[in-house]
Order: C-alpha cells, then sequence, then structure tokens
C-alpha cells in the first residue's frame, strides 16, 4: 500500500471549502474528474457508512472514521459495492480493505491548505496521481467562485 498526497491553497474560508466538498451537488462536480456521474450516500457524520458511487450503482463503502468541521474527514475504505449492494470482502478487496482517505484543511488569512492522503495499491498509482490533482483544482475553482 502507498500513501499519496496533494496538496492545494484556495483563496476561500475553509468552511467554503468544507461546503464545496461535501455539499451534495458540488461533490458530484468536483468528483467527475473520476468518473462522471459519481456521488455519495450518506449523513456525513464521523462513524456513518458512506456509499461512494458511479451512476451504474457500483463504488465502494467506507466509514467516517473522524469528522472536524471544517478541518478533517477521514474515511476508512471498506469493501465494493455493486447493483447498489455492499459485497463481501473477496481476496483482492482484502489487499485494500481498511485503507484511508483523508481530507485536511487549513486555514490562515481567509485562505485555506487542502491536503489529501490517499493509501493506494500501486496499481492505482497512476490513476490517482493523474485524477487527484484534477479533482482538487475543481474544488478549488468551485470554492473560489
Amino acid at each position: 500500500m502507498t500513501t499519496l498526497q496533494f496538496t492545494v491553497d484556495i483563496n476561500a474560508p475553509a468552511s467554503k471549502v468544507w461546503n464545496v466538498l461535501w455539499d451534495d451537488v458540488t461533490y458530484r462536480k468536483w468528483t467527475t474528474a473520476f468518473c462522471e456521474g459519481s456521488y455519495a450516500v450518506s449523513n456525513w457524520n464521523e462513524g456513518d457508512s458512506v456509499h461512494f458511487l458511479d451512476p451504474n450503482g457500483n463504488g465502494m463503502y467506507s466509514v467516517i472514521e473522524k469528522k472536524i468541521d471544517n478541518e478533517l474527514m477521514s474515511f476508512r475504505h471498506i469493501g465494493n459495492i455493486m447493483d447498489l449492494k455492499e459485497m463481501p470482502l473477496d481476496e483482492e478487496t482484502k489487499l485494500w480493505s481498511n485503507s484511508k482517505e483523508i481530507y485536511e484543511l487549513k486555514e490562515a488569512n481567509n485562505q485555506t491548505k487542502l491536503t489529501v492522503k490517499v493509501d493506494t495499491l500501486e496499481n492505482y498509482v497512476g490513476f490517482f496521481n493523474d485524477h487527484m490533482p484534477k479533482a482538487i483544482e475543481l474544488v478549488k475553482n468551485l470554492s473560489e467562485n
């Protein structure tokens, strides 16, 4: 497992960046960098589950391990979803189950540094190195406009 880190400076307060990250309308916009039509189903509370889905109802399910409004959202990914159903863990899924994805916001002088850390398998490093910078650039644009 490899941990990748991505950062961007955003000319907006952390509260605005936070809303862009987790509000349904803007979440759907910035996650197009990964998959057109992707969305998430969650109450966005610490300890709650999250279903990260594509338009066909496939994706993965996770748990919100830590949430501090306007500062930190930490996910622990668990397994796959097929046709809107959580799948039992198979050998391939066990390779990445319990991996983390963390969004950290640090505000200073009405500017916010967004740092995203993603645990991933080696064969997905290229995907994240290509797509995550595009995603956080969309978060920046949505937050600044």
